[in-house]
């Protein structure tokens, strides 16, 4: 990975599944057994050689500026500011941070996924010439619900399923994603930024971002390959329950977080 390499983190929600924790600070500053998800998520990005991000603040934007200031775990911050982050989705707040992604290569993450670092470094370590776009992503277990992804037989992301149930996307054998992904400047300049756009202009102000992407993707506009990380440690935390798991899994061994029955549904997840 070069410097040119940037991170935009979508950080401006409200979290209010995650109450009361988020009644005193924003989602991405609740902690996993003492770290912060955002503190986390920046030291993952600076072990891995990129040292530039732009973070999406909204909800309690003072306390994210407070905890992380212009500079933190050896990355520079730039912050972008959605004054209706209350009213949007996310793909709102990152067509906002466009400029950022109109500089050069970037990978965008959500500020509430709790992740090792064997999950970033797969996804950059399957970026190649021929494979430029790479979205990190997981079997679906019982844990997980909302977006998914099916993939290809060369392991290319062909079509994005939405509001998955886990008996749906176990049916179909879906990945879930895990909102981890690179994408190359020319991704972003020629489609993915006019896509977001076009969203925004036309009033379509509360999408996720995986509603812009998938028919870019199904259209084959927008090339994107898997990196499979469902033998990783990784939890979006959109809830108490979610916290209690996340902070089970990362309490835990590696490989026993892995490999333990009772706790192998919780390896990877998510809900939305």
């Amino acid at each position: 990975m070069t410097n040119r390499t940037r991170a935009v983190i979508l950080a401006a929600g409200v979290g209010s599944r995650l109450r009361p924790h988020t009644d005193a600070v924003p989602k991405p500053l609740v902690k996993v057994n003492g770290t912060p998800m955002l503190h986390n998520a920046l030291h993952q990005l600076s072990e891995l050689g990129i040292c530039e991000a732009t973070i999406v603040v909204g909800y309690r934007k003072e306390a994210i500026e407070k905890s992380c200031g212009r500079r933190s775990e050896g990355v520079e911050i730039e912050y972008v500011y959605n004054p209706i982050f209350d009213r949007t989705g996310s793909a709102y707040s990152l067509w906002l941070a466009r400029n950022t992604m109109l500089a050069g290569d970037t990978v965008l993450l959500e500020g509430d996924v709790f992740f090792e670092r064997e999950v970033l470094e797969r996804t950059l370590r399957t970026v190649s010439p021929t494979k430029k776009n790479v979205a990190a992503v997981a079997a679906f277990t019982e844990a997980m619900s909302g977006s998914a992804v099916e993939l290809a037989e060369d392991h290319s992301v062909s079509t994005f399923v939405m509001n998955q149930t886990p008996a749906q996307a176990q049916a179909r054998s879906l990945f879930k994603t895990i909102n981890l992904t690179h994408l190359s400047a020319a991704a972003l300049h020629d489609r993915l930024v006019p896509a977001l756009h076009r969203a925004v202009e036309s009033g379509h102000r509360t999408a996720y971002v995986e509603q812009i992407l998938a028919p870019l993707v199904e259209n084959r506009e927008l090339p994107l390959s898997a990196a499979d990380c469902s033998d990783t440690r990784w939890f979006e935390i959109d809830s108490e329950a979610d916290l209690q798991l996340a902070e089970e899994i990362f309490r835990l061994p590696p490989a026993l977080a892995l490999s333990d029955p009772s706790s192998a549904k919780l390896a990877a997840g998510a809900r939305r």
